[in-house]
């Protein structure tokens, strides 16, 4: 349903209707280098955008025009930057963004009070900016795939925040405000350049941790091993899969294979 195609008789009006009535626009694999105009002649009526592999290479600022979105979903495009009006989409609860060329964020992201879900993997970002802060509802970012050397201070302001994947990235050391996510159960950072100490309250204020992932860092297991509050955390680390396994969830290998490399 919404989904879009180029038989002849797929008229413009049916689309648009079917768009209208739906609030779903589904344009993947449609060989699009722009989003079609007939887009916003339905634009307060869509709920969800999704663009999945096309050939967009940029948004226009008419996007925010689209005031009722709540999933806008860019993957495998040629994004290169996002319009500075996407403050504009306040109901958007997802944003998905992976496999773009995008190098840096717009500011105003931080207005996007109802995010819910930041997903940006395999991008060219040097940096997030510090209104990602003010995303007081965000339960998942994932910016793994990047160029960051740094995650903000500001981060620490996204309260609700429950899994962080920062894999394969440059990221030397993380920011002392990571321990203000009291409620964060996954943090990934396999493939970065950490060395030096994790903060050192990581462990004993982010009391819902389950699982951090550290493969191919620089940092040792007993750095790990000897922060405060480690065999809490471990407890809570087994509690969780000893549940899974007691329910006869289905688990790969790796699944098990959490905590710090040490080759």
């Amino acid at each position: 349903m919404g989904c879009y195609t180029s038989k002849s008789a797929d008229s413009s009006a049916n689309r648009i209707g079917r768009w209208r009535s739906t609030g779903i626009v589904a344009l993947r694999d449609a060989k699009l280098k722009a989003l079609p105009n007939e887009l916003f002649q339905v634009d307060s009526s869509v709920r969800t955008l999704d663009l999945t592999n096309n050939k967009i290479a940029e948004i226009p600022q008419e996007i925010g025009r689209l005031i009722n979105m709540q999933r806008l979903i860019l993957v495998g495009n040629l994004i290169e930057r996002l319009p500075t009006n996407l403050g504009s989409l306040r109901t958007l609860k997802f944003l998905i963004l992976d496999g773009n060329q995008i190098t840096v964020l717009p500011d105003e992201l931080g207005s996007l009070s109802r995010l819910e879900q930041l997903s940006i993997c395999r991008n060219s970002l040097v940096c997030l900016p510090k209104t990602i802060g003010d995303l007081h509802n965000l339960l998942l970012l994932n910016v793994s795939d990047n160029k960051l050397k740094s995650l903000p201070e500001s981060i620490g302001g996204c309260i609700s925040l429950e899994e962080l994947q920062a894999n394969g990235n440059s990221i030397k050391a993380l920011p002392k405000s990571i321990c203000n996510l009291v409620r964060l159960k996954s943090l990934l950072l396999n493939n970065n350049n950490i060395h030096q100490q994790l903060p050192e309250n990581l462990l004993k204020d982010c009391k819902a941790l389950q699982n951090i992932s550290l493969h191919d860092n620089p940092i040792s297991m007993d750095q790990f091993q000897q922060m405060e509050e480690f065999p809490e955390f471990e407890a809570r680390r087994k509690k969780k899969f000893d549940k899974q396994i007691d329910s006869n969830v289905m688990m790969s290998s790796t699944a098990l294979d959490e905590g710090v490399d040490l080759q």
